[in-house]
């Protein structure tokens, strides 16, 4: 099949810039899975805050709020996003990252309102007040991330775009001006093949010839288990550690934790830890009152890295029509418009997003070639 572009990978990277590029030419959008957001995507936690990530991850996060808030008609049947606040805390000893954190956030936000313990309690009623002794909090958003995965999705295949599923890419070549990807379920063709594979984007790389980028896929576990007996906890914030020890929040009457961890791992179906779900248990044991008897549900997904933390966007400076979209670690859903829009006109190569202009984003922040540079360094040293 004959296309303008190839999209690798179906996950939210990968459907939002089919999305984007559907507006420009015929587009098929390869899921190695037997259904799109099988991996990362769809055990994701997200929310939207503008206190998270490095300096280009807030821009682009702050690029991407006008999407959420306000959808292109008929892209969901109900708000993307809905209000519930984040609470950092941290303990005595953590005195000199908390006010790090505070600057940091202040300086993202305007929202951050710095907390006593009282009122860090009273909104997340079983906090320990022998634990807590900083706190801000910031009126955050919680992102409906299967309505925004499958807006996206949507909106391809009504401008004319093909998804195909089961589709594993077993062979990559160019010629002629012309990537051709091989999967079981046929062989596909574009001038522009666009590597959105998460956490097998340099596999998919290598299989193309094309040198990888030192992606780094990162295995975070989270947990499941029922709130404490006669407490209400409907309405309490997201609360996270400091230095992003743990993290928990209500979850349709029940609580959802998680300990941040970052464990390196291949690129696969990563499954949880034993030695992970007692690490959160304890932690949260730790910074709360709540009895943690029995885990739920639990599950893992990959956060994929590059050395600096920012995403990877644009042509491969030595790869004709060969197009990274890569290394959105855990901010890749917040920043799914910005990231697809600066895809988007890089693929086409029109004219540089205003949105993204107005938040200080520029093109070779994302550029691969600083990427490629990051990695030989790190294989020098």
């Amino acid at each position: 099949m004959i296309s303008d572009f190839v999209v690798i990978g179906a996950g939210i990277a990968g459907a939002s810039v089919a999305a984007r590029l559907s507006e420009s030419g015929q587009v098929v959008l390869l899921e190695r899975e037997e259904r799109p957001g099988y991996h990362t995507t769809g055990r994701s936690a997200a929310f939207f805050t503008a206190n998270y990530g490095n300096q280009v991850i807030r821009d682009l996060t702050a690029a991407s709020r006008h999407f959420f808030l306000n959808p292109p008609e008929g892209f969901a049947k109900h708000p993307l996003m809905s209000p519930r606040g984040i609470l950092t805390i941290a303990r005595a000893d953590q005195q000199k990252e908390y006010y790090s954190n505070l600057a940091e956030a202040r300086a993202a936000t305007e929202e951050i309102i710095e907390l006593t313990v009282d009122d860090a309690v009273q909104l997340f009623p079983t906090l320990r007040r022998d634990y807590v002794v900083f706190a801000h909090y910031e009126p955050g958003l919680y992102m409906d991330v299967d309505q925004i995965h499958g807006g996206y999705l949507q909106q391809m295949v009504l401008r004319g775009g093909k998804l195909i599923c089961d589709a594993d890419v077993r062979s990559l070549n160019f010629s002629d001006g012309v990537w051709k990807a091989v999967t079981p379920n046929g062989a596909y063709t574009a001038p522009i093949l666009v590597n959105a594979a998460g956490a097998w984007a340099d596999e998919i790389a290598s299989l193309a010839g094309v040198k990888p980028v030192g992606l780094n896929p990162m295995r975070r576990t989270v947990i499941i288990f029922s709130g404490p007996v006669g407490v209400n906890l409907d309405d309490a914030p997201m609360v996270i550690d400091v230095d992003e020890q743990f993290y928990f929040k209500p979850e349709a009457g029940k609580i959802l934790a998680s300990p941040a961890d970052e464990t390196p791992s291949p690129p696969c179906d990563v499954q949880p830890e034993e030695l992970d779900i007692a690490v959160t248990i304890e932690r949260i044991q730790l910074a709360t009152n709540m009895e943690i008897g029995q885990v739920e549900h639990k599950w893992a997904g990959l956060r994929s890295f590059v050395s600096d933390r920012t995403p990877v966007v644009g042509f491969d400076p030595d790869h004709e029509g060969f197009f990274w979209l890569a290394g959105q670690g855990g901010y890749g859903i917040m920043t799914s418009p910005a990231m697809a829009d600066a895809a988007a006109a890089l693929a086409t190569r029109r004219t540089w997003p205003e949105d993204l202009i107005r938040n200080g984003v520029n093109a070779d922040q994302l550029a691969p070639s600083r990427a490629a540079l990051l990695n030989r360094n790190k294989k020098n040293v």
